[in-house]
C-alpha cells in the first residue's frame, strides 16, 4: 500500500515540475533567470516548485 501512494505521488510531483519548466520556459524572464529556476526546480523538485510557485517568473500569458 505505502508503494503504491509513494508511486502516485511520484507521478504528481514529476507532472507538478514539467509544469513548472513549461512555464518557466515560456515566462518573459532572461535567459539566466530561466536557467535558475529551472536548474532549481530540477535539483530541489518540491521546494523548487513551492518557491517557483510562489515568487518565480510568470508566463507571458499571464501578465497583464
Amino acid at each position: 500500500m505505502t508503494l503504491e501512494i509513494a508511486g502516485i505521488g511520484g507521478i504528481i510531483l514529476l507532472v507538478l515540475v514539467v509544469w513548472a519548466i513549461v512555464n518557466i520556459i515560456g515566462s518573459n524572464a532572461g535567459t539566466g533567470s530561466k536557467v535558475i529556476w529551472t536548474v532549481f526546480v530540477l535539483l530541489l523538485p518540491i521546494l523548487g516548485f513551492l518557491v517557483w510557485l510562489i515568487a518565480g517568473p510568470r508566463s507571458a500569458s499571464r501578465q497583464t
